[in-house]
C-alpha cells in the first residue's frame, strides 16, 4: 500500500469514525475465517461495520475524533466494529459471539465520547434494545386510556346484564 492510498484511507476511515455513535475494539487473534465471517454477518444484520484495521492508521483516523481515547487499546491485532445507530443490538452481537468463542476478546468501547471498559459493554448488552424500549412506553402510555374505555364499557353492559336478569326473572314467574 502507497503512502497516497494510506493517506486517502486515513481521510476516509476518520470521517466514518466521526459519525459513529459508538465503537467496540477487539482482538480477533485466533479466529478461522469462518468464525470471522460468522460475525461480519451477525454484525452485518444490525448495521455495524466491522473491519480489521492497522493500529497506526486508526491512531492517525481516530486523532480528532472521540475515539482518541482508544490509544491506549491500540496494540496487538485489533478490529473494530463502527455503530452509527442503537449501540445495544451490535454490543448484544459482540458479547455473545465472545461467550462462544474463547479467540475472540473485546478490547474496549467508546458510546457518545466515553471510554467503555469490557464490563460496560456488557452491560450494555444487557439492556433492552431502543424499539423494546419504546414499545415499552407506548404501552405504559396508552394503558391509561385502554382502562378508561373499559370502565366506560363496563357501565352500559352491567346495566343490560342486570335487565337481561330482569326479564328472566318475569318470564320465569
Amino acid at each position: 500500500m502507497n503512502k497516497e492510498s494510506k493517506e486517502q484511507l486515513v481521510a476516509e476511515f476518520a470521517a466514518k469514525l466521526k459519525e459513529a455513535k459508538a465503537a467496540f475494539l477487539a482482538d480477533y487473534r485466533g479466529l478461522d475465517v469462518g468464525q470471522a465471517n460468522d460475525l461480519r454477518n451477525k454484525l452485518r444484520e444490525v448495521g455495524v461495520e466491522y473491519r480489521v484495521v492497522k493500529n497506526t492508521l486508526l491512531r492517525l483516523a481516530a486523532k480528532d475524533t472521540d475515539l482518541a481515547c482508544f490509544d491506549e487499546f491500540l496494540n496487538g491485532p485489533t478490529a473494530i466494529a463502527l455503530v452509527s445507530d442503537d449501540p445495544v443490538a451490535p454490543a448484544k452481537a459482540l458479547v455473545e459471539f465472545a461467550k462462544k468463542n474463547d479467540a475472540f476478546e473485546l478490547k474496549a468501547g467508546m458510546l457518545d465520547g466515553k471510554l467503555l471498559a469490557v464490563a460496560e459493554i456488557q452491560a450494555l448488552a444487557e439492556l433492552p434494545s431502543r424499539d423494546e424500549l419504546l414499545a415499552k412506553m407506548l404501552r405504559s402510555m396508552s394503558a391509561p386510556a385502554t382502562n378508561f374505555v373499559g370502565v366506560l364499557a363496563a357501565v352500559p353492559r352491567t346495566f343490560v346484564q342486570v335487565l337481561a336478569a330482569i326479564k328472566d326473572q318475569k318470564e320465569a314467574a
